[in-house]
């Protein structure tokens, strides 16, 4: 039975569905056109410590970077891949259409950055941090394949330069 809606509000029929990405395996795709700023989805999972995060990520054979962890600000961590929902689905871009915002009660949500064409893949932009060297091994296993013009061929963010010390 259908949830009634509230006296003066209008439900918008459901923005998304997952399908079969070109980016990557599934992603999540527009079904109807979504409005610049609209909150389109939750990111939902298990809240976990970022230790049981790589617990789980060397368990299961496989590097971070093929996970559904989401990091919160509070040094937890969302898996997707435990009681998650769809939005674990949408899929990295350097040029992404969305952003995803965790809001003070640490739910994050996903939004649209700019008008979204109903039948267009949602994305945002993973930030991805590795704190180890970027090898050629490292940056095929966090390979993009997003397509956008200013793609550098990998998900992970720059590394930051350290400081040159000044010389006393």
């Amino acid at each position: 039975m259908p949830t009634p809606s509230r006296p003066g509000r209008t439900r918008k029929p459901g923005a998304w569905a997952v399908r079969e990405s070109l980016i990557h395996g599934k992603g999540v795709f527009a079904t109807r056109p979504i409005a610049p700023g609209e909150r389109i989805i939750e990111y939902k999972g298990e809240r976990i410590s970022w230790p049981e995060a790589l617990r789980r990520a060397e368990r299961n054979g496989g590097p971070l970077n093929h996970t559904f962890f989401f990091t919160l600000s509070d040094g937890r961590v969302i898996d997707g891949g435990s009681q998650g929902n769809a939005a674990r689905f949408i899929n990295h871009s350097c040029e992404p259409n969305c952003e995803a915002m965790e809001h003070e009660d640490g739910r994050v949500y996903i939004y649209s950055l700019r008008h979204i064409d109903a039948g267009e893949e949602l994305s945002y932009h993973y930030a991805l941090i590795y704190e180890g060297r970027h090898t050629a091994a490292v940056k095929r296993a966090f390979a993009c394949h997003c397509g956008a013009p200013s793609c550098p061929g990998v998900m992970l963010a720059p590394k930051r330069r350290a400081a040159r010390k000044a010389s006393a």
